[in-house]
């Protein structure tokens, strides 16, 4: 197929805007995902947020992290202020994460320092068992 720089282009786009419906939220922190043998990790930068303004909610093998981040200006102030330029999300935010293995929920441990929240989820990890061939 020759190359088409137009139609990859469109597909670029095609590609950015699903990506962009599938968000609820205006904004949404951004978030790395690893993991290891025994646990996978979710660090989210949330710059400004306290731990009260951060809800995190497991269900099965997904977790779901909420909060709100308020505008730099309160609402009330508005009037007195004329942004020249506005690029820090605020509002509402929703991210949510489904694993592929198992999570032990009694075991999920979370940590915000320096504006980067930290969740540790290890896996839920049954020991090998020996299969007898009869």
């Amino acid at each position: 197929m020759a190359c088409d720089p137009l139609r990859d282009l469109r597909a670029w786009q095609v590609r950015l805007e699903q990506i962009a419906s599938q968000r609820s939220s205006p904004w949404a922190p951004p978030i790395d995902v690893y993991e290891t043998e025994d646990r996978y990790v979710i660090s989210a930068e949330v710059p400004g947020l306290a731990r009260e303004q951060i809800q995190l909610s497991v269900q099965d093998n997904r977790l779901t992290i909420r909060g709100e981040r308020p505008a730099g200006v309160p609402e009330s102030a508005t009037r007195h202020y004329h942004y020249h330029q506005v690029e820090r999300g605020h509002g509402p935010f929703d991210r949510a994460v489904e694993f592929t293995e198992q999570v032990r929920h009694d075991g999920i441990t979370a940590d915000l320092r320096d504006g980067v929240l930290t969740v540790t989820l290890p896996k839920l990890t049954a020991p090998p068992r020996r299969i007898d061939v009869h």
